[in-house]
């Protein structure tokens, strides 16, 4: 591959930049999971209301296909300051909310501006870094996510005692968000989205279907799809799980929370770097195998340590596997559809997965209790690895001029 090539001072400004914003996707995530059970005991909710408002909530991820979308149309830089400004907004109301009605409103439009954020901020990604290190700078920007849920896993327990409770959980995001806001101001437009063709002219919803990338949007549609089935509960419910059927406390879950997500963070960030030396593929059967064992192990066994270890192998595989999913879906379309691909096959089909898994996993939990219903997620991995080396070229390298013409 010879040497690589070194970052303009715009680019490691704009890797800071992206990287502090995507924290907060990690830090909102886990959130949501840390706080799920105060929550109900305040709004007096039965176990299974849970899957029914994690599953409302998480269908602002695939209502954000509207913004991501857009991104063909009004440029990257434009969303990306929407989405941040109305995140913001709506974490703050969040933490005013009166009822769980309320709460689960804002909550599904600040996923509606967060997940636009994170998936505008990885187009950007693709679009303005050299080839050879385009795996490696998608991994690190998903990994501050990991980063931004360990920041959560640690405050929280210590925010759950003050006077305000879960709601504290919101207040303190506040301020960096609005660092993250003014800091925006010095974000460039691509140089690839302003030399194509695209903001001439609005393309239809159904575009994509019309072009020679139909079929390859709709592999990783479904490869989106069968991965969230496992990764969007494997951590969102091991807190209830933990509680309720290991006697664990929340003291406990936090510290095998916190210790199994700053276990994982090594392997995260270096997730980057592994699909940009072994390639995709070769990258893919390693991180989505460890998931796999990861999540079964975290439903099956006893004893903190081994939950703990089993615990880290899951918070790593939900964060890697992004770092594998996110690379193709950015490479293996062109400028004026990768907005649009994006938006198809993660926000509007593949998420699909990551709302209605959810409340099917709250269901039979009310009937066959957290663990009997989630281990049997981890054969998902192992299906979305199967349909990866079965339909997915390599791009370890490949520069997107290149690797869009594959179909």
């Amino acid at each position: 591959m010879g040497q690589h090539q070194a970052l303009t001072s715009y680019q490691r400004k704009l890797f800071v930049f992206l990287s502090v914003a995507t924290f907060f996707e990690g830090y909102d995530f886990f959130a949501l999971t840390q706080i799920l059970p105060n929550l109900r005991a305040e709004m007096r909710l039965d176990p299974s209301a849970s899957g029914y408002l994690v599953a409302f909530i998480n269908a602002g991820t695939v209502i954000a296909y509207l913004l991501v979308r857009r991104a063909d149309r009004w440029g990257r830089r434009r969303v990306l300051t929407l989405t941040i400004a109305g995140y913001t907004l709506l974490t703050v109301l969040s933490g005013f909310a009166p009822n769980v009605l309320s709460f689960a409103l804002f909550q599904l439009l600040a996923r509606i501006f967060l997940i636009g954020e994170w998936a505008t901020s990885m187009v950007i990604a693709a679009e303005e870094f050299p080839a050879e290190r385009r795996g490696m700078v998608l991994g690190v920007i998903q990994a501050n996510g990991s980063l931004g849920a360990v920041f959560c896993s640690g405050i929280v327990p210590t925010l759950l005692k003050t006077a305000y409770g879960w709601r504290s959980v919101y207040f303190v995001g506040i301020v960096p968000l609005l660092i993250v806001a003014y800091a925006r101001r010095n974000l460039k437009e691509t140089a690839r989205f302003e030399g194509s063709a695209a903001s001439e002219r609005a393309l239809p919803l159904t575009h994509i279907f019309r072009t020679p990338h139909k079929n390859r949007m709709l592999e990783l549609a479904a490869i989106w799809f069968v991965t969230y089935l496992c990764t969007q509960n494997s951590v969102t419910f091991w807190k209830e799980f933990a509680l309720a059927e290991r006697g664990m406390s929340d003291a406990q879950v936090a510290s095998c929370i916190s210790v199994g997500a700053v276990a994982a963070l090594p392997g995260v960030f270096f997730a980057g770097p592994l699909i940009d030396r072994a390639g995709r593929r070769m990258g893919a059967v390693i991180i989505f195998g460890l998931t796999a064992i990861g999540v079964f192990g975290a439903y099956t066994l006893h004893g903190t340590a081994l939950l703990t270890l089993m615990l880290a192998f899951g918070i790593f595989g939900i964060s890697a596997v992004l770092a594998v999913l996110n690379a193709y879906t950015t490479e293996l379309f062109p400028t004026e559809l990768r907005g649009a691909a994006f938006a198809w096959s993660n926000n509007l089909l593949g998420r699909v997965g990551y709302v209605l898994s959810p409340l099917a996993i709250g269901v039979a939990a009310g009937r066959w209790g957290w663990g009997s219903s989630l281990r049997v997620t981890a054969v998902f991995p192992v299906l979305a690895l199967v349909l990866i080396l079965w339909l997915l070229p390599e791009t370890k390298a490949r520069e997107l001029e290149e690797t869009a013409r594959v179909t």
